[in-house]
């Protein structure tokens, strides 16, 4: 598996983003199309002097050009250091220009010219699309010779396949649903099985803080960053909360319930439920009782270790499920009942005992529970403590 980031830096939105640097640095008033916020004046001030000069030697659009391309890959680093920060890694960082500039748009538009799924009309270069049922033929270039995203899609799918792999999975935003037809017929159009290019749809987050929504505009620079919501919750509580939904409802990522280290907040409880497991494990050691499961079948009777067990024994399914599905929010609803079963467990069951026979048992079934909660923690990138 190759874990791949796709990079947007290729189009207007790379040119808006340095007329605003633009205008920042000339002290003139941001375009309206441009990018606002705290983000943009810090890139401002630290425009390196060979970007200034290159700048500088430019004209007309071309220094709105000289300005985007240097903010955008400041932006790709910020976010390559924010996900390193959250714990995620990819192998490959691939920007979109570098799929035009390594010919792989040209190429793609020309295979599927010579298999006639490319014409021209009013100037602009079109895909078939209704040759595979779409109601509508999709534009490739524009009448005025600018590319669209739809062209960038066909030069990369061309790329991933060239590379061997069996299998393309896709994660977008919701919004661009309306591109998913559109790219699994580019891909059998250019004799790739369709089947092997899959997306998944991500629905929105929405940020609550004290029950109200916060408001966000990346525009105007309005929004939570990954950074400052790492600082406020914790990696851990967003981790678990960016996978404890299915991808495809949205999230309503309650910022007070993030930070509260109670029952209330589920990656609490979790972690909770390890931490005095290891706990009960470690006075048990120095009592001198060690856990024995040679007769946990034998000595395990009661109706809150029965279900305890039985939680234990779904932990293989679960994560199988959640693999074969891809739904990483298995593994937390899981992980939450499972600490849910323990809770009843303790209250319900003294583990250690006057029976030695019985409290190694009770152990056994302890560090069994310690242990698949560790497990799953780790799945989903989320410390165990031993200790809270």
């Amino acid at each position: 598996v190759t874990r791949e980031y796709y990079f947007n830096d290729f189009g207007g939105q790379v040119k808006a983003l340095g007329a605003s640097v633009r205008a920042l640095r000339a002290r003139d008033p941001i375009p309206e199309d441009g990018y606002r916020g705290e983000y943009v004046k810090e890139m401002v001030a630290s425009v390196p002097d060979e970007v200034v000069r290159a700048a500088e030697a430019a004209t007309g659009d071309e220094v709105d050009w000289v300005y985007g391309r240097w903010a955008s890959e400041v932006q790709r680093l910020g976010i390559e250091q924010s996900l390193a920060a959250l714990g995620v890694g990819f192998d490959v960082w691939k920007t979109e220009s570098s799929i035009h500039d390594e010919g792989w748009v040209s190429r793609g538009v020309e295979r599927l010219r010579e298999a006639g799924y490319v014409f021209e009309n009013e100037g602009a270069t079109w895909f078939r699309a209704t040759s595979f049922g779409e109601d509508q033929d999709r534009v490739i270039n524009r009448s005025n010779g600018q590319p669209t995203y739809f062209a960038a899609d066909i030069g990369y799918v061309s790329e991933k396949f060239s590379r061997g792999f069996d299998e393309l999975i896709y994660v977008w935003g919701e919004n661009h649903h309306g591109a998913v037809a559109r790219l699994v017929h580019a891909a059998e159009a250019l004799g790739h099985d369709p089947d092997a290019v899959r997306i998944l749809l991500y629905s929105w987050v929405r940020f609550v803080r004290e029950g109200e929504a916060v408001s966000m505009s990346k525009r105007s620079g309005e929004f939570i960053g990954l950074d400052d919501l790492m600082r406020e919750v914790g990696a851990d509580a967003v981790r678990w909360f960016f996978s404890s939904r299915a991808f495809t409802s949205g999230i309503d990522f309650d910022l007070e319930l993030a930070k509260k280290q109670s029952s209330e907040n589920p990656v609490y409880y979790v972690q909770y439920a390890h931490a005095r497991a290891s706990s009960i494990l470690r006075n048990a050691a120095e009592g001198g009782t060690p856990p024995d499961a040679g007769r946990t079948g034998e000595l395990l009777a009661h109706p809150a270790e029965l279900e305890l067990i039985r939680h234990l024994l779904d932990f293989p399914d679960t994560v199988a499920i959640a693999a074969e599905r891809r739904e990483t929010h298995e593994v937390p609803r899981y992980a939450y009942e499972l600490a849910s079963a323990f809770s009843a467990f303790y209250r319900d069951c003294k583990v250690l005992t006057d029976d030695a026979s019985l409290s190694s048992a009770r152990l056994a079934l302890v560090d069994a529970t310690r242990a698949v909660l560790a497990n799953a923690l780790d799945l989903l990138g989320i410390s165990a403590p031993d200790s809270m």
